[in-house]
């Protein structure tokens, strides 16, 4: 990234991930895992095969619920941004994009688009601080650069 007057110059393609949420998802994600692994091996002798491999699948499907949490990102490309949140999936090109905003205590940017819809962008979280921030200024920057739409006429 390389600083201009206009803001951040941003090398495409970038992703932008969250830090905080991935690694606190993960590790829950890995202790319940483990917790449900273990508990498996300590059962009582009158507990069959059968229940402690599903005590294990059990931790893998929380292991999986966590793996959600962790998957937020967005994808900046020539193309357009692909945001990713935690069950959808929206891709669009960049002159779609009107502007992204972040007020003061948002845990996210919301992206406005241009035929009136808001689209939130969970790969850039409030709790990161100044990383949060850094990345929302090379994301403004990308979308000034790559072709904000046009204002409606009426």
């Amino acid at each position: 990234m390389v600083e201009s007057s206009d803001g951040p110059q941003v090398t495409l393609p970038v992703t932008f991930r969250p830090r905080k949420a991935r690694i606190v998802a993960y590790g829950m994600g890995l202790a319940m895992l483990t917790a449900s692994a273990v508990l498996a091996v300590i059962l009582p002798d009158d507990w069959l095969l059968a229940d402690r491999v599903g005590m294990v699948l059990f931790g893998l499907v929380l292991f999986g619920g966590t793996h959600l949490l962790a998957r937020p990102r967005l994808e900046a490309t020539a193309e357009g941004l692909t945001v990713v949140n935690i069950i959808r999936t929206r891709i669009l090109d960049w002159p779609e994009i009107v502007r992204v905003t972040m007020p003061v205590g948002e845990p996210w940017p919301t992206l406005d688009l241009a035929h009136g819809e808001t689209l939130a962008c969970m790969g850039i979280q409030s709790n990161d601080g100044a990383y949060a921030r850094n990345r929302l200024a090379e994301l403004r920057s990308l979308i000034h650069e790559h072709g904000e739409a046009p204002e409606p006429s009426h």
